[in-house]
């Protein structure tokens, strides 16, 4: 009976060990780099042997590739709460703004976001699993401004390519903008993010521009 309860126990266990180690290279790659944050350092920081590391990853690059699949997870649960709310498609995505900036203001995910992106300039497999992660949530935000409450869902798919990408733009862009002005507050970028956000949202007649 002993023996049973151990096996069913033990993939919580190994989930456990999983985040233990996916928290403490997210630390490493933080303060040191990706290429300075050795397994020694993570092991380290994880509070158990690189041996034992091993067990649940089988190199330093499927860690960072392990951290971008919770994030894509992450995004996952937030277009899921937009689905499911009821109500203006347009509100549900401008309140969505507050936890954007707080999510791209944090110090310690900017630092982590700034580094896998670095990673990607030099790495092809980190480069492909971020790309995998922004065509997903590039996928899932169609999906909202196609929908029957989306005052939008009627244009043309280079339009709607064209505006999914300049509010993709905006949003990451909030990382760099807080790296480079770390004064700047939250309540400053919504103060205009928000209206701009609703513009892209909203019908507007587009002209090409003249030759």
């Amino acid at each position: 009976m002993k023996e049973k309860s151990k096996r069913q126990t033990d993939p919580a266990i190994a989930q456990a060990r999983r985040e233990q180690v996916l928290c403490a290279a997210a630390d490493c790659f933080r303060r040191k780099g990706y290429h300075g944050a050795g397994m020694a350092e993570i092991s380290k920081t994880a509070g158990m042997s690189a041996g034992h590391i091993y067990n649940y990853f089988a190199s330093k690059e499927a860690i960072i590739e392990s951290i971008i699949e919770q994030d894509m997870e992450t995004m996952f649960s937030i277009f899921q709460e937009f689905e499911d709310q009821s109500g203006d498609l347009v509100t549900i995505l401008i309140d969505g703004l507050d936890h954007a900036v707080d999510h791209h203001s944090d110090v310690t995910q900017r630092a982590l976001n700034l580094e896998m992106f670095a990673e990607a300039a030099r790495n092809d497999k980190v480069s492909e699993q971020l790309q995998k992660s922004d065509c997903y949530a590039r996928n899932k935000m169609r999906s909202l401004l196609v929908g029957e409450r989306s005052l939008i869902k009627d244009l043309s798919e280079k339009e709607l390519e064209s505006r999914i990408e300049v509010m993709f733009s905006m949003i990451s862009g909030i990382t760099l903008r807080r790296a480079l002005n770390p004064g700047v507050d939250k309540e400053t970028i919504l103060l205009a993010l928000r209206p701009a956000m609703r513009v892209l949202l909203m019908p507007f007649t587009t002209e090409e521009p003249m030759e």
